[in-house]
């Protein structure tokens, strides 16, 4: 079915440091299965504020918000939803005849990956990074009955900060560190990053885990699940946390909600 782009048709968007084409693929490819006239197209900024306003002037309906921008962008919204005032950090704005309100996707996509998954909240897991998607992760941890947890970042206030918050502690890196759960929240890994094909925890780390969980989405086999794969390991990858976040956001911009398959269909597709 083609459609055609016209005065009326309604935008999104994302705001990222390094855009990548799988929620612009996601999107789009929801858009043209359901007939709707929508447009979805990913940006970069080095003017977050400047970016924000022209969500608001343009009308642009929704706009996920990426690494670096999920904390920094919330000065510029006026009404944060529970979901992103739990772990003040957004990742999805929706515009309402101007009126910018912000959510978090991300929390929901993670407690829905540790229940799929059947990953036990009896297992101790080590959380590496301290950033928005690092809140959304701790959050959803605490919330499962996870008890034995540790954060890791550089960041002492930030790291210290983020434990406290949930009731785990905080290292300022790995030395010596093993758990049942190895979580990656950091862009090592990243396609164009200069980490791209680094290791974000040792092998000897990732021998002693049981399952491994890598919230970077691109590329979809990061070093870290690859290295896990030839171990055994299960496995939860960023690819699957952006497609369910992703479909939360599709349904918060259109009202609607794709079947399951159409969703599975959707998520294939914008893996590549």
């Amino acid at each position: 079915m083609t459609r055609h782009l016209n005065k009326d048709t309604t935008v999104c968007m994302s705001l990222a440091a390094r855009p990548s084409n799988f929620g612009t693929r996601f999107h789009n490819f929801l858009y043209d299965a359901l007939d709707l006239d929508y447009l979805y197209k990913a940006f970069t900024t080095t003017d977050l504020a400047a970016a924000i306003g022209g969500v608001r002037a343009l009308g642009i309906r929704g706009c996920a918000i990426s690494m670096p921008f999920k904390e920094a962008c919330i000065p510029m919204l006026d009404e944060l939803d529970a979901s992103a005032k739990a772990i003040d950090s957004v990742n999805t704005i929706v515009n309402t005849n101007g009126y910018l309100k912000a959510y978090n996707t991300d929390y929901i996509a993670i407690a829905k990956l540790l229940v799929e998954h059947q990953v036990s909240n009896r297992f101790s897991f080590i959380l590496r990074g301290s950033g928005g998607m690092a809140k959304a992760v701790a959050c959803a941890l605490k919330d499962a009955g996870f008890t034995q947890g540790h954060i890791v970042a550089r960041n002492e206030n930030a790291g210290k900060h983020l434990a406290e918050l949930y009731g785990f502690e905080w290292h300022p890196d790995l030395n010596g560190l093993q758990a049942d759960v190895i979580i990656n929240v950091t862009p090592i890994g990243m396609a164009g990053s200069v980490d791209a094909e680094t290791l974000s925890f040792s092998e000897e780390t990732i021998q002693a885990a049981q399952v491994v969980f890598d919230v970077v989405a691109l590329p979809a086999e990061t070093p870290l699940i690859r290295y896990a794969k030839s171990q055994g390991k299960k496995v939860i990858t960023g690819a699957e946390v952006f497609a369910i976040q992703a479909v939360e956001q599709f349904v918060l911009y259109t009202g609607i909600r794709p079947s399951d398959e159409l969703f599975q269909l959707a998520a294939k597709y914008a893996r590549g």
